[in-house]
């Protein structure tokens, strides 16, 4: 991902607001489904994102010691949202959507993981944050699976059950 148009500040602030916007959907996402294994998962990506969140937070205030964090509606740098969907929407579109938005945040992460000297704090975390992230897409990967494998076992055919 090119950053190089983008301040510093800009590029915390959006990796924050991806952060948070993340654990929102993972969070909500959470409370919607009723498959305990994929709801204990989805936590888990929701408390990773918390961490994240928390590292990146620190970071802006050690590169922008006077500045205010504020999230803003849309980040400075484009990144892919997840749709907090209605119920209708199938999980396993809204997973689709998780893992690409987990596939850019790892590129965001190297990407901006450059801005930093080699060797230095800043830029092997951010790059761990780039190797969390693949992670992560694997996880939502393994379970879109799942669910399209077993998503269609709720759906009511008519006239299915009567007979003789």
């Amino acid at each position: 991902m090119e950053l190089s148009k983008y301040s510093i500040e800009e590029i915390v602030v959006s990796a924050v607001k991806a952060e948070v916007d993340a654990r929102d959907v993972y969070d909500l996402l959470a409370q919607r489904v009723r498959n305990a294994v994929l709801k204990d998962r989805l936590r888990f990506l929701a408390g990773e994102e918390r961490k994240h969140q928390a590292y990146l937070e620190s970071l802006y205030l050690d590169l922008v010691p006077d500045g205010d964090l504020h999230l803003p509606d849309v980040t400075p740098v484009p990144m892919p949202t997840v749709r907090i969907p209605d119920e209708s929407v199938a999980i396993s579109e809204v997973l689709s959507d998780a893992m690409a938005a987990e596939t850019a945040a790892a590129d965001f992460y190297s990407s901006f993981a450059l801005k930093f000297d080699a060797g230095s704090e800043h830029r092997e975390m951010l790059e761990y944050f780039a190797e969390m992230e693949k992670l992560h897409y694997d996880i939502l990967k393994r379970e879109r699976e799942n669910a399209e494998r077993f998503e269609d076992f709720d759906v009511e055919w008519g006239m299915m059950h009567v007979g003789p």
